[in-house]
């Protein structure tokens, strides 16, 4: 056993090392330059091509200021907010140290605990990789600056380098930036908003930063937080005696700055992609690279877009606003008209273009991410390949069943089509709202079609039928299987307790539609949809899209819903968006209230989401909403077959031009045959049911199709391999006399997809746009409890 002596012998060495290391670190580290730290340069973003799309940033905006340039007020507000000790500090916080240590080698946050001058050490320095290594260098500076600098010098610096947001680095600029004026001539409340941005401007600016954080940095959230936290900081001061009660009792109104100014080479779709990129290379680099250090420049950001994809996509958007879109002729009804779009490469899920709207720099919301706009019928895919993955439930078992109790279903099943039907849960009981009253679903135009098979009421898109099977396999399934083909399970998923969700009450992104839909035609291949292949900086590669394609579904369910949409193209709603000379896919959708239109479609090769709405675009007004469509554009209603689908097809065509012509898979049968939601079991000598018109137009005035028998179907090829296994490559067969009904009211369970970009994508909404979702979701009658769904 070692004597003491040596124990503490081998303790004063290990010590003596320890100060050894420290003080030739100490002696070697050289303290910040702030006209270094501040030579930041552009971001520059690429096309695919390798071709320059944009540069932004430019130099940092920073005008050095003198101490005594810097107003007292200024000093007295970050004092009292940032570092309440630091006139008397030695320039290092051993507890908030501590912490940060600790944090970092047990894998927690790493940020916290900075005293003004180890701010200042930070953000004057040009590498802000959150490593050990990092963090032992800055503590030897902070103690070098800390031991050799004035107060006065540390404070003119850590002022005169820090990020205020906007591209302004330094409180001169950050002055002229919000409030057009020199620094010297701020008032303390001007001072004390200022100060809140050190505390993170994307949040604190009530500008708003939904490039950044489309959910929290909203320019309602924001405001909130600066307004209280711009309160705090002049209490404090108070309370600190830098601030006289008398002072305080004169600063009641916010100090609002000037509304955020846009840069031109920002203008048309451009702004629009550089927000896509920038939101996903945040939300996905490793490295810990944040908005600041994004802003401060210096990067090369590779994208997805093609140029040329992505003007094919504007032109053919804007050949309907110039030919269609009046809003001098009809200010009542082509007024706040807006499109949004996004096209995908199918075998990667790499975005191919967007359109965000008609300018960035005058539209602020990017119209190919989340919006709020209800998807309707173009969520019916989900319902069927739902139908197809799990099987509808025995009316006699529990909500959750077994995949041995379902019976799987093919697309030739048969389900009651009338208008106004009564909704029932799985067990065969009236589905009744919050109001106790029966849930009746009416189909688009009030039609009835009778009898009529999955893949028929796919084609002319009536709504009863599908409501009535997401009932019977349970609209938690629905949830599911929309999840698994790459939609989030976020705030713009509607509520998957109630019929309506199987029409199309979720209101997701264009990016993700085009992305979810991408993968039926990859036959059950699912690829997050993104917007950047590569970042680097200095030369060194700091980011790299890692692909990781999962299976959502097995071929043969995939590839039966694309026959099954492939048929909508072909003979049903879908027919304007028919592209010559090649096969696509594809689905329409319209919404009660005709509050917006959509139509989502593709080809082997290329997946393509268009939406049309009508939003008050005016993001002072806290009352917007969706607005009514009937009349927009000389038209009687807007359907997913009118203007959403006209632009699919223009752009479409141009997009495929030289690609060669592939047809999709032939799938192979599987399911069996249900008779669901009332619908009759056939008699032996049946007769076939009239074809109706497709519900995307307006129907006939003649009386309703009497109802009768279809033949039933001729049984297939014995299974050789469980239904429910999703790599099953076999054909599933049988026929199924069975009456199912109903549904599910269970709550949600199955997982979340990255859908990755949102441009990133998706990238940003604004929170006035996030609220008009929620007041059009609110004010449609396909809500929650409502007796309607969506349509079309």
């Amino acid at each position: 056993m070692p004597s003491w002596k040596l124990v503490s012998g081998l303790c004063l060495g290990f010590l003596g090392v320890l100060m050894g290391v420290g003080g030739i670190s100490y002696a070697l580290v050289s303290k910040p330059n702030i006209n270094e730290a501040a030579s930041a340069q552009n971001n520059v973003y690429y096309w695919a091509d390798g071709t320059q799309m944009v540069a932004t940033g430019g130099a940092v905006n920073r005008q050095e200021l003198k101490y005594e340039q810097i107003p007292e007020e200024m000093r007295n507000a970050v004092i009292s907010a940032e570092n309440k000790s630091f006139e008397t500090d030695k320039g290092i916080d051993p507890v908030g140290i501590g912490r940060a240590l600790v944090n970092m080698a047990t894998g927690g946050e790493t940020q916290g605990g900075s005293t003004i001058t180890q701010q200042y050490v930070k953000n004057s320095m040009l590498s802000q990789d959150q490593t050990l290594k990092r963090k032992f260098q800055e503590l030897f500076i902070t103690l070098k600056v800390a031991g050799e600098d004035s107060k006065e010098k540390v404070m003119a610096g850590y002022l005169n380098v820090s990020y205020y947001g906007r591209g302004a680095s330094g409180l001169q600029a950050a002055a002229r930036t919000y409030y057009n004026k020199d620094a010297d001539e701020l008032n303390a409340s001007e001072c004390a908003f200022l100060a809140t941005l050190l505390k993170g401007a994307s949040y604190y600016d009530p500008a708003g930063a939904p490039d950044i954080d489309k959910n929290n940095a909203t320019a309602e959230k924001n405001t909130k937080r600066a307004k209280e936290r711009w309160e705090w900081i002049l209490d404090e001061q108070v309370k600190d005696g830098r601030m006289t009660a008398e002072d305080r009792a004169k600063y009641t109104k916010f100090p609002m700055p000037l509304p955020k100014k846009k840069d031109a080479k920002l203008g048309g779709q451009t702004g629009y992609l550089v927000e896509l990129s920038k939101k996903y290379f945040l939300a996905n680099n490793d490295q810990g690279i944040d908005a600041k250090q994004l802003e401060l420049g210096g990067y090369e950001i590779h994208t997805t877009f093609q140029k040329k994809r992505v003007k094919q996509l504007e032109d053919a958007v804007n050949k309907v606003y110039k030919a269609k879109i009046r809003p001098e002729e009809r200010p009542k009804t082509d007024t706040h008209v807006e499109f949004g779009g996004a096209s995908v490469d199918a075998k990667t899920g790499a975005i191919i273009a967007t359109y965000g709207g008609q300018d960035a720099t005058t539209h602020f919301t990017n119209n190919a991410d989340a919006t709020g706009a209800q998807v309707g019928s173009t969520w019916k895919p989900f319902v069927l390949a739902a139908a197809m993955q799990y099987g509808v439930r025995d009316p006699s078992g529990g909500p959750e069943q077994s995949n041995s109790q379902r019976t799987q279903v093919s697309p030739e099943s048969i389900y009651n089509g009338d208008d106004g039907l009564r909704i029932r849960d799985y067990t065969g009981k009236i589905w009744l709202n919050e109001d106790d009253k029966e849930w009746r679903q009416t189909n688009d135009g009030n039609y009835d079609y009778g009898e009529i098979d999955l893949r028929t009421a796919m084609e002319k898109s009536a709504n009863s039928p599908f409501v009535q099977l997401g009932m019977d396999v349970g609209t938690d399934k629905v949830r599911d299987v929309a999840v698994a083909s790459g939609l989030k399970n976020d705030d713009f998923m509607a509520d998957a307790t109630v019929p309506s969700f199987s029409i199309g009450t979720s209101s997701p992104s264009a990016i993700r539609m085009a992305g979810s839909y991408a993968t039926f035609a990859t036959s059950g291949q699912q690829n997050d949809t993104y917007s950047v292949t590569e970042v680097k900086k200095g030369g060194e590669v700091v980011f790299q899209h890692k692909k990781q394609p999962k299976r959502a579904f097995s071929p043969v369910i995939a590839d039966n819903v694309t026959d099954v949409l492939k048929n909508v193209v072909e003979n049903g709603t879908g027919e304007p968006a028919r592209l010559e000379g090649r096969e696509a896919a594809g689905k329409t959708g319209t919404t009660d209230g005709n509050r917006s239109a959509w139509f989502v479609g593709y080809t082997p090769q290329i997946s393509t989401a268009i939406s049309m709405f009508r939003y008050d675009d005016d993001e002072t007004n806290k009352q917007r909403e969706f607005l009514k469509m009937f009349g927009t554009g000389g038209e009687e209603k807007i359907h997913g077959n009118s203007f959403p689908a006209s632009i699919w097809h223009d752009y479409m065509t141009g997009a495929m031009k030289g690609k060669k012509a592939i047809s999709f898979p032939e799938p192979k049968d599987l399911g069996d045959v249900v008779w669901g939601g009332g619908a009759v079991s056939p008699s032996p000598t049946p007769s076939p049911t009239p074809s109706p018109t497709p519900s995307e137009e307006e129907p006939p005035p003649s009386p309703t199709p009497t109802q009768t028998t279809p033949t039933p179907p001729t049984p297939t090829p014995t299974k050789t391999c469980g239904i429910f296994d999703p790599n099953c490559q076999e054909a599933n067969g049988g026929a199924n006399a069975g009456a199912d009904g109903g549904g599910d009211n269970a709550g949600a369970d199955g997982g979340a997809a990255n859908g990755g970009a949102d441009g990133g994508a998706d990238g940003g909404a604004t929170d006035g746009s996030d609220n008009g979702g929620s007041q059009g979701a609110g004010g449609n009658p396909g809500g929650t409890g409502s007796i309607w769904g969506n349509s079309g």
